[in-house]
């Protein structure tokens, strides 16, 4: 079989040749690579030698590059370019990748060897990279099952293939009710209120589904504009309606009873390990350490703000009632009325503010500020081969030396999946850069306009390339400890970091132009932006905790009691909203972050991680935005040391001491 998957990539940087790869090639070239791997970990195994950290664990680490490489590709198209051949391939990779990883996991002479090592090699004796990857290989192999015995290996194996196909099965789900509906309109009084770009690019929707009017989909360019400025309220019901019923509608896509497996099946995985919960399990490799330490830092939180949410909720509904003539506030509404008393309040326009953020623009501007800051030129280039024809792709130099390739890839279509992330095709080490991508779902371009982005969008932007440049200015040995592979709520550090430029002129002189006229964004406004960041902040920090409290209910030690998946929900978060949802809508069903991504019993990250980059832009602020030195530590403690030691150790040499968790109070304006 001509299989490209079967060795290295002959290409320029060993790019992937997306469009020579096929479907039908992963699961040979899986089962080909995995055969391979499992005979290297065999010479590891065999070998009759003490065992070291170079013939063991150092060796341990070059074994399997083509099967992390083929899986990363087959899971990273399946996010962003999939159809039903390529989502039945992934279903059909996940068992083979599951048990590929439980064969070395729970391999008993394997494990002995690396335990040898844990118990006789010391730090004095190894680098501090070194030792980390040790103390973190040695966990990895306890925490997943290796000193167990044979039936209970039987039994995590059994779970491990389970879990994998549930949460394939939870993502295709919610894709498929995202992509089956769309709200047509044919009256163009209905379109009231809306800003032109939106309803141009609603009318060119319609016209690729050779329909007349307009088309509404569920994808968040469409979505969000619609609630947040259509006037008539009915048709804002209706579509709110829709986004809601995502994975728990009476058809073959309700998440309902697979995230009750997901729940079960994770909680008897971490008891069979020891563990209480699989909270505990995940937390006991955090920062946050425990669910007392996570929960203590939520009702913190929560205590802030819950008087300012109150009373901006109140301000909201009396202006609702006055000014637009909504009685009741439902959730349809929210969005709308919060955007027209914005404007009203801050006399801030954000169509208007639209003008001055073209992406184009923008991504060149982040593209220089990323160049003062850590010295990286992007250039883009025709040589490599992008998985979609939309994508585009950068070289990405430092000092005149190949860095690292970057993807971009910005707007929503079929087969991609809602959000915005950053992903990696190829990792990085000693050997080799990476390769990274950051995928968003921006409105697009129209026959008149440019893509424009929201405020919102481009702090998105600014997060995901975050994201990004912790992948690309790696600079560890091992795959294993670089770039993202941190603790997880140390992973958005980075990210959320980033967003902080968006709002400081020297930074918004760079891109923030009028897409017309050229003209730099007016300071009248950047005031107004720097004043609409504490606009119901209050709110919004209540949002944010009942999405992580949730999370962490669906992941505690009484995971198992849940009956309902709603009924659940609706206990979890009532105190923490003011209106509740609409029976037939559930937010758990489409909570792709915990049942399909990586933040089960981690989506207290986000809050967690605003406490370490509110209180490390501070230092910024106190140097300047584009401080070499400031730039330079931050590139040499934080962004290039990945996971090699512990993050709080690597976040104090930057900073000089630890977080003050009252810098997140500060910038919120919630002190």
């Amino acid at each position: 079989m001509n299989n490209p998957l079967l060795t290295s990539f002959k290409t320029p940087f060993e790019a992937a040749p997306f469009h020579q790869i096929k479907a039908h090639h992963f699961i040979p070239a899986l089962e080909s690579t995995i055969s391979i791997a499992l005979k290297e970990i065999d010479g590891i195994t065999q070998q009759i030698e003490t065992p070291t950290f170079k013939n063991t664990l150092e060796n341990l680490q070059e074994i399997g590059t083509l099967v992390g490489r083929n899986s990363n590709l087959l899971f990273n198209l399946n996010s962003a370019e999939t159809n039903k051949e390529l989502q039945k391939v992934a279903q059909d990779a996940a068992p083979l990748l599951t048990r590929f990883q439980n064969d070395i996991i729970l391999n008993e002479t394997l494990f002995k060897r690396i335990s040898y090592l844990y118990k006789n090699e010391t730090k004095d004796s190894l680098t501090p990279e070194q030792f980390t990857l040790l103390e973190k290989e040695y966990k990895t192999f306890i925490r997943n099952g290796a000193h167990l015995n044979d039936d209970a290996k039987k039994k995590l194996r059994i779970l491990d293939i389970e879990l994998a196909q549930l949460s394939l099965c939870f993502g295709e789900n919610v894709l498929a009710d995202t992509q089956a509906y769309s709200l047509h309109i044919v009256n163009e009084s209905d379109l009231k209120g809306l800003p032109d770009n939106v309803i141009e690019t609603a009318h060119d929707i319609a016209q690729e589904k050779d329909k007349k009017g307009w088309l509404f989909t569920l994808d968040y360019p469409s979505y969000i504009p619609f609630i947040t400025y259509a006037e008539n309220r009915g048709l804002r019901k209706k579509l709110n309606s829709a986004f809601g019923k995502r994975g728990f509608q009476e058809n073959k896509h309700n998440n309902s009873t697979i995230i009750l497996q997901i729940v079960r099946l994770r909680q008897t995985r971490a008891r069979l390990l020891g563990y209480e919960s699989h909270a505990a399990f995940v937390l006991e490799e955090r920062m946050a350490q425990s669910e007392k330490n996570v929960k203590s830092f939520l009702d913190n939180l929560n205590q802030k703000a819950q008087t300012a949410a109150k009373n901006e909720w109140n301000i909201m509904v009396n202006f609702a009632k006055e000014r637009l003539g909504i009685e009741t506030v439902e959730k349809w509404d929210i969005a709308y009325v919060a955007e027209k008393l914005k404007k009203e309040t801050l006399d801030l326009d954000e169509q208007l503010l639209k003008s001055y953020f073209s992406l184009n623009n923008v991504l060149d501007g982040l593209f220089t500020i990323v160049k003062k800051l850590y010295g990286l030129r992007f250039i883009i280039t025709k040589e490599i081969d992008p998985y979609h024809d939309e994508v585009k792709v950068y070289e990405v130099y430092k000092e005149g030396k190949f860095h690292a390739l970057l993807y971009t890839d910005f707007f929503p279509r079929k087969g991609k999946r809602n959000g915005a992330w950053m992903t990696s095709y190829k990792s990085q080490n000693i050997s080799q850069r990476p390769h990274v991508s950051i995928v968003c779902n921006f409105s697009r371009p129209t026959k008149t306009q440019p893509s424009l982005l929201t405020f919102q969008e481009v702090t998105t932007l600014f997060h995901e390339f975050g994201h990004a440049l912790h992948g690309i200015l790696a600079n560890t040995n091992y795959s294993a400890l670089s770039g993202t592979s941190v603790y997880w709520d140390f992973v958005e550090l980075p990210s959320q970091i980033m967003e902080n430029w968006c709002y400081q002129s020297e930074a918004l002189d760079l891109f923030a132009k009028h897409y017309e006229t050229n003209e730099v964004i007016p300071r009248k406004f950047i005031d107004k932006i720097k004043k609409a960041a504490y606009f119901q902040q209050g709110i919004q920090t209540l949002r944010q905790l009942s999405f992580a409290y949730l999370d962490l209910s669906f992941h505690d030690k009484n995971a198992h009691l849940i009956k309902a998946v709603k009924n659940h929900e609706k206990r979890q978060i009532e105190s923490l909203k003011f209106i509740e949802d609409p029976p037939d809508s559930c937010m758990s069903t489409a909570f792709s972050h915990i049942f399909q991504g990586g933040y089960a019993a981690g989506y207290y990250s986000y809050k967690w991680a605003e406490v370490l980059d509110a209180d490390a832009f501070e230092l910024f602020l106190e140097k300047g935005i584009f401080d070499k030195n400031t730039a330079k530590s931050f590139l040499e403690n934080i962004l290039s040391k990945g996971g090699t030691e512990h993050p709080m150790t690597l976040y104090k040499r930057f900073r000089g001491k630890k977080p003050d968790p009252l810098a997140l109070i500060r910038r919120a304006g919630l002190a």
